[in-house]
């Protein structure tokens, strides 16, 4: 008998739109169909996160939605900057809890020294605080300011241009540094314009689930 692992997906953009919300998990289910996914998005957070204030409103709202799952083996919190990542694991000791932006860096050292943070930020997630500066090179697409714009042809091709970019600066790698970039499905794209790996955050978090599926 196989067995079962359930993953509790939090997606920090509020939407009601149902092909948006189960982005993330219908990539997961694609990439790892031994795990099992359900999604839930915090409440009124339209424009995701952006900014550290938002991270700020935010924490709370993921930490409740974290505390309403039932039954699962594990929990996502589907973003780059891992909001909520630390509270969540002191207030339900015992699951596993990751978010995109450990699980991406921790794939992206793989690769090189110099990672290119590819995001909507002019500031690196918080996972990599502990690099050097001289390991980061910071991007953020002209006209792209939210997860939102990476959902229309401007914000898409401004990201190729980027990811270009940051290679000629001397990224060795590209981490892509919000899990809107995984929703649009642009990591292939940014690999051939760039020459050079790129790290999805949705798959990286499905591969530290797998990870735990195994160990289980």
């Amino acid at each position: 008998m196989e067995k079962k692992f359930k993953v509790g997906l939090i997606r920090v953009l509020t939407t009601e739109d149902q092909d948006i919300l189960l982005a993330h998990e219908k990539l997961l289910n694609q990439y790892f169909p031994m795990l099992t996914v359900e999604t839930k998005c915090i409440p009124d957070q339209y424009e995701g996160i952006h900014s550290p204030e938002l991270c700020m409103l935010a924490v709370p709202k993921i930490v409740e939605t974290a505390k309403s799952f039932r039954d699962v083996d594990m929990i996502i919190v589907s973003c780059a900057d891992d909001p909520g990542v630390e509270e969540i694991r002191e207030a339900l000791p015992g699951i596993p809890v990751t978010g995109g932006g450990e699980t991406t860096l921790a794939l992206a050292r793989k690769y090189g020294e110099k990672i290119g943070v590819l995001g909507i930020t002019d500031y690196a997630p918080k996972a990599y605080a502990k690099l050097k500066s001289d390991q980061l090179l910071i991007g953020r697409p002209d006209g792209v300011y939210s997860t939102l714009d990476l959902m229309t042809s401007k914000g898409r091709k401004s990201t190729v241009n980027m990811a270009r970019k940051l290679k000629e600066q001397g990224a060795d790698v590209l981490a892509l540094a919000c899990t809107g970039m995984a929703t649009i499905g642009i990591a292939k794209e940014l690999e051939e314009a760039a020459g050079i790996p790129v790290i999805d955050p949705v798959m990286a978090e499905g591969l530290f689930a797998y990870f735990e599926y195994l160990k289980k």
